[in-house]
């Protein structure tokens, strides 16, 4: 993937809007702020492709970005609770559309953060994703806030929070330190190769 290639194409807010699945795609997903947009920039090493902010739940929309090899997708955070019924309904039906259409989905990076263990919302989108045998990788975000003691703990944990999807891959990624940039950039070319 030539990461400088890489440049913000459309944002869907309804399931019509969806642009042709024309490219490899690479799903990013995960509950409201637990740090997609930072994933896609460093990813990309860029500051602001994708916007951040420290309000959750701002990203509203199915955000694609368009690179040379492939086309990543930002899903709307689930699990905000200061959005209205509508407003979740919407969310809702515009991603079960993207996840139910013909598309050329290659993997979902399915983001947690590391120093929580994962929400019922989580849990839920997992099971969604091995239900509807997508192909996927959890990505343990904020990495860095946790100090060598607490990694470990957090990791052990995961083991018997995640025991009923044996198998699944972890990645702990720091946004700040850039751990895991590497090797998910690897992932992504090796999913996207024809």
């Amino acid at each position: 993937m030539k990461i400088e290639s890489a440049v913000f194409e459309i944002s869907a807010g309804v399931s019509g809007q969806l642009i042709a699945s024309t490219l490899p795609e690479i799903a990013f997903s995960g509950r409201s702020n637990v740090g997609k947009s930072s994933l896609i920039n460093k990813l990309l090493n860029r500051k602001n492709l994708a916007r951040t902010s420290a309000t959750p739940g701002k990203t509203a929309t199915i955000n694609f970005y368009k690179l040379d090899t492939m086309r990543l997708v930002d899903l709307p955070g689930y699990g905000y609770a200061r959005i209205s019924a509508s407003e979740k309904k919407r969310f809702s039906q515009t991603i079960e559309h993207y996840f139910d259409d013909d598309r050329d989905l290659r993997l979902v990076l399915q983001l947690v953060d590391m120093r929580h263990p994962p929400t019922a919302d989580d849990l839920q989108m997992i099971d969604y994703l091995v239900q509807c045998e997508l192909p996927f990788v959890i990505v343990l975000t904020k990495a860095d806030k946790l100090n060598k003691t607490e990694r470990a703990a957090r990791l052990a944990a995961l083991q018997d929070e995640l025991a009923e999807f044996d198998g699944v891959e972890c990645i702990p990624f720091s946004a700040v330190t850039s751990e895991g940039v590497d090797t998910l950039r690897q992932i992504l070319d090796e999913v996207t190769e024809e």
